[in-house]
């Protein structure tokens, strides 16, 4: 007995040191220091200090000014001041300096350099440091500020080290990563952490798919580079998630598999031109995907069609659910704005999608989606208030639980917009428009086409089981 204990023993003690063994080098990933890949790479990321001259606030208006025993001399003098004059003609106030910080990697030995667009977009001077203190003016190639992209270029003396581009899309939750910048002005500084989500949406944009990673990020990091262990840029550190303003291992980067299409056309013309389908989509609950037959919730479901669109012309049709596209599955909404938005102008590009729970494929040609400059300011009502809206179906009114089988629902409301401002949100049922009825889609878009741009809206908006109204007023 004791014999067959000892060989049971041993053949457990044999099979544990072989599950070690074959599973030793992916413990062996981790690595012991990160300073030969900081030595071999950091000098291909730079220090960016931007200037802007702001105009300084207007002296107020002072009650006592008028009063009848303030002399003359200093009335005048307030007037003077409060009108910009100054006192005996001198200007008064005086502009005023405003710098900020950020980061930025080089990309090629000439001096193009990829930073993030809210650390130069307003900027009147740029100025580049590298980690050897030696400094040059930068200009401006192009700027995305859907993506957050930016593009400069400086005149450098020699040759520049750059970055290797990775691949994004084969990036692992869990995976190493360092980030390199220049936090709070402290130059060169370098974190590391872990890929800790993918896909990560911060409502601020429809071309989001960020990495999330808890490798320390602060204000100054934006622009600077997301490293994997190979040495390969993976990300454009861009935002953080804090109350306080510091780190709290909640940070973003963009893909860089997104940057290369838009650092390629900035470089060659400036700016950006994007794919366009024509469809309104939004995502699927768990709910929506019971009603739609999907085994799990993935997708953009299509609430609406825009009239001569692509997707028109392909036969997309409202309640349609996209999972796939060119190919790659569309795990989540945000995922399909950001793929055709890469796809070139003209192409063909084949859609997987879900009609009454059965799988169809479709093949579309990829349309140029106008960017707002290009239509010479014809925003729409609905861009103004920053809401957008569905016709109710019979799903969706199934899914939220609404009695009532006609009129439109609010498919988003934009952060910091009208609409978020007096509290609508997305399920929401609009009943009227300025006193109209609205039964569809049809009903709605004739309410607000008859509309000024700069005249409010009154709504009549049912939740839950109560309608109110609300008014929206245009912002100017």
């Amino acid at each position: 007995m004791k014999t067959h204990r000892k060989k049971t023993s041993l053949i457990s003690f044999l099979m544990g040191a072989v599950f070690f063994l074959l599973t030793a080098p992916a413990f062996a990933e981790r690595p012991d220091t990160f300073a030969p890949l900081v030595e071999k790479y950091g000098d291909t990321v730079v220090n960016i200090y931007t200037t802007q001259t702001v105009k300084a606030p207007p002296i107020p208006y002072f009650p006592f000014q008028d009063h009848p025993d303030v002399p003359e001399f200093f009335k005048k003098f307030f007037e003077q001041q409060q009108q910009g004059e100054g006192y005996h003609g001198q200007a008064v106030p005086q502009p005023q300096k405003r710098t900020s910080l950020g980061s930025g990697v080089i990309t090629s030995a000439d001096g193009y350099i990829i930073t993030n667009n809210h650390v130069i977009e307003e900027a009147d001077e740029i100025n580049v440091r590298f980690a050897n203190h030696e400094e040059y003016e930068a200009k401006i190639i192009g700027r995305d500020p859907k993506t957050d992209i930016a593009l400069v270029k400086i005149e450098p003396k020699q040759p520049l080290p750059f970055v290797t581009f990775g691949d994004s899309d084969k990036l692992r939750v869990g995976d190493w990563v360092i980030a390199i910048g220049n936090p709070f002005g402290f130059e060169q500084t370098v974190t590391a952490g872990i890929v800790s989500g993918k896909g990560r949406s911060l409502g601020s944009g429809n071309y989001e798919n960020f990495i999330q990673t808890d490798a320390s990020i602060n204000p100054g990091n934006s622009g600077g580079p997301l490293f994997n262990l190979d040495g390969e840029m993976v990300g454009i550190n861009s935002a953080i998630y804090s109350r306080s303003g510091g780190n709290i291992g909640i940070g973003f980067a963009i893909p860089v598999n997104m940057t290369k299409n838009v650092i390629e056309q900035l470089k060659t013309h400036g700016k950006v031109t994007r794919g366009w389908l024509g469809v309104m989509i939004q995502s699927v609950s768990q709910d929506l995907a019971k009603q739609f037959g999907l085994d799990k919730p993935i997708g953009a479901l299509v609430g609406e069609v825009t009239p001569d669109s692509p997707a028109e012309k392909a036969g997309i049709l409202p309640g349609d659910i996209i999972i796939a596209y060119k190919g790659k599955e569309i795990s989540q909404m945000n995922t399909l704005p950001t793929l055709v938005a890469q796809t070139p102008i003209g192409e063909k590009a084949e859609i997987t999608l879900v009609r009454k729970g059965k799988k169809e494929n479709v093949t579309i040609t990829v349309g140029k989606l106008e960017e707002e400059d290009e239509l010479h300011g014809a925003a729409t009502q609905e861009s103004l208030l920053g809401l957008t809206v569905q016709e109710l179906t019979p799903e969706l009114a199934q899914s939220l639980k609404l009695k009532e089988k006609e009129g439109v629902i609010v498919a988003n409301v934009e952060p910091n917009s009208t609409a978020a401002e007096v509290g609508l949100r997305a399920g929401d049922l609009i009943l009227e428009v300025n006193r109209q009825e609205v039964k569809n889609l049809a009903d709605y878009n004739k309410a607000i086409a008859g509309v000024d741009k700069k005249e409010s809206l009154l709504l009549l908006v049912k939740r839950d089981r109560h309608s109110r109204f609300v008014v929206l007023e245009p912002r100017r």
